[in-house]
């Protein structure tokens, strides 16, 4: 029996996964996410590629590597475009016994499927995924630092799967899940009307339904992080906009930690109207600011561990900023959302 014999029997005795991978305008790293999925340690798979009318060349490159691996990838096309819609597009597609939700914007481990299937066949769980580990996407100094702040329990809370585990583990939440297809079957599929923190959501659903969701050591999911501060910013202002107008469509959507930036935000535009309202001293203002002190002093102390981690001290500012707009970013948001949803009470 050859090599590829034997890889073809393997396949036929692995249970089948359907791995749904959303895009539009991915050329940036679609191809890097793609293959690593297709070249990976787990051969019988199925990958649904749902384009939501890409125009930077996205589709002429999944097409190209569709072309490798034949019988491998499918195009589906997402009308509506929001991401919500092309998971539950490609769920309904899927002929695997497992789902996974994947990402354009990351690369996995040979051993990302492999290893997630293996604890699901044993019964340990009903969810699996991997370690989140952030990476530049390019070796500009504003991507090194937006990587670095991405990566940090400072800039994005301290959820296990970004800070590892050595043994399997029960936990809340994973970046890049594999699902028991019936799941879907019994609590529903994503909220489309949730055009962001649609898994947010979701997971809180699995969790309140009894699912288990369990972290596997070993395996990992490398995310390719924006290498602008526009792009950052964009992005975590919508990200905190949906934590909070999400609220308007169903309860306990979100954590209280998600609110945390939208309580700084608010100290600070209340504390800028009163202080300019009332201060008549120096010591009264410094009073006030003492919070907003104590988070640049914390920012600019993880900014110095985090560039001295990475050997170049000139990194500095570039982290500096970078917890800021992704702070101030998400907190804006989700002030944004909370007047959009008071609005809708309101009339």
């Amino acid at each position: 029996m050859t090599g590829n014999d034997r890889t073809n029997v393997s396949s036929l005795l692995e249970p089948l996964v359907s791995v749904i991978l959303p895009t539009y305008n991915e050329a940036q790293t679609v191809e890097k996410s793609l293959v690593s999925l297709l070249d990976g340690g787990y051969r019988n798979i199925e990958v649904l590629v749902v384009d939501g009318g890409s125009v930077d060349g996205t589709l002429d490159l999944v097409r190209s590597i569709a072309s490798r691996y034949p019988g491998k990838v499918l195009i589906l096309h997402n009308e509506k475009r929001y991401t919500p819609h092309a998971l539950n597009i490609g769920i309904r597609k899927a002929k695997g016994s497992y789902i996974m939700i994947a990402s354009a914007h990351a690369v996995f481990s040979k051993n990302y499927l492999e290893a997630c299937v293996k604890v699901l066949e044993e019964g340990k769980a009903d969810v699996t995924g991997g370690v989140l580990e952030v990476r530049a996407r390019s070796e500009s100094k504003k991507a090194k630092a937006i990587a670095s702040v991405l990566s940090h329990p400072f800039g994005v809370g301290g959820a296990r799967y970004r800070l590892g585990t050595e043994t399997e583990m029960y936990v809340d939440t994973v970046a890049y899940g594999v699902y028991r297809k019936e799941i879907f079957e019994h609590v529903g599929l994503f909220d489309e009307r949730f055009i962001r923190n649609q898994d947010l959501e979701f997971n809180l659903r699995l969790k309140r339904a009894g699912y288990r969701t369990m972290l596997v050591p070993h395996t990992k999911a490398y995310y390719l992080a924006r290498d602008s501060y526009s792009a950052l910013w964009k992005n975590n202002f919508e990200n905190g906009r949906w934590v909070t107008k999400g609220a308007k469509y169903t309860k306990n959507s979100f954590s209280f930690r998600h609110l945390v930036p939208l309580f700084f935000v608010l100290y600070l535009t209340i504390f800028g109207g009163f202080a300019l309202l009332t201060t008549k001293t120096i010591s009264h203002l410094f009073l006030l600011s003492l919070p907003a002190l104590l988070y640049l002093s914390l920012a600019l102390y993880f900014a110095t561990v985090l560039s001295l981690q990475n050997r170049k001290i000139t990194l500095i500012p570039y982290v500096l900023t970078a917890f800021v707009v992704l702070h101030i970013s998400y907190g804006i948001g989700s002030l944004f959302g909370l007047m959009e949803h008071a609005v809708r009470m309101a009339f």
